[in-house]
């Protein structure tokens, strides 16, 4: 226990006597002062969590510590680390550029070098005209992921249907003629089994035929 209290007190003293940095600035971007070590490393894109603890691994540096107490030496160190992993003693298989196309070397690409790869790579596969890149060029999923269900873009495909308000008249149902201007309003037919309406003439009985001359 005394030896744990001593290492402690020994580390908050050198924690008080270093300089502390609120922003820090580690491989062109802008890192918080208050975050550990390997969390602060992995929010720099192209570096992951694992690989954040190998790279401070190397290099001695305690993954716990924060970003704001690095000296300026630390900071040179761990980003020469990025650029030349390999160098830092770090495996082949933990970079993402392995066996370039252009150099043949193994390389760890970050932020904007990592993107402009990226793209360099989809231009070559829509060039050579490969199965990939015919996906790329037609914006669908490339290994081989469901398209059927999922991965969908846009709006829903289909007719839309118009629910129409109580009353409206339907569409395409035609309006009745206006009557035109003076002519006289058409009688009501009367309904079946109706009797006739009281002082109008009885409607005359169809003429009876005549038998037809042989």
């Amino acid at each position: 226990m005394v030896f744990i209290a001593d290492s402690l007190c020994s580390w908050l003293n050198y924690l008080s006597a270093s300089e502390y940095r609120h922003i820090l600035r580690i491989a062109g971007k802008d890192v918080e002062g208050s975050k550990k070590m390997a969390v602060a490393l992995s929010e720099i894109k192209g570096i992951g969590y694992n690989f954040a603890q190998v790279l401070l691994q190397s290099l001695n540096i305690n993954p716990n510590l924060r970003v704001g107490f690095l000296t300026d030496r630390e900071v040179a160190e761990i980003e020469e680390a990025i650029k030349n992993p390999s160098r830092s003693g770090i495996p082949a298989w933990y970079l993402d550029r392995r066996r370039h196309i252009e150099s043949g070397s193994d390389q760890h690409m970050i932020s904007s070098d990592l993107d402009f790869s990226i793209s360099n790579d989809i231009d070559r596969e829509k060039n050579v005209m490969s199965w990939r890149g015919y996906r790329h060029m037609f914006g669908l999923r490339v290994r081989g992921q469901r398209t059927r269900t999922t991965g969908r873009k846009g709006g829903a495909v289909g007719v839309k249907k118009v629910k129409m308000a109580p009353g409206a008249q339907e569409a395409g149902a035609a309006a009745p003629a206006a009557p035109a201007a003076g002519a006289a309003p058409a009688a009501a037919k009367p309904a079946s089994g109706a009797a006739p309406a009281a002082g109008a003439a009885p409607a005359a009985k169809p003429a009876a035929k005549e038998p037809a001359k042989k």
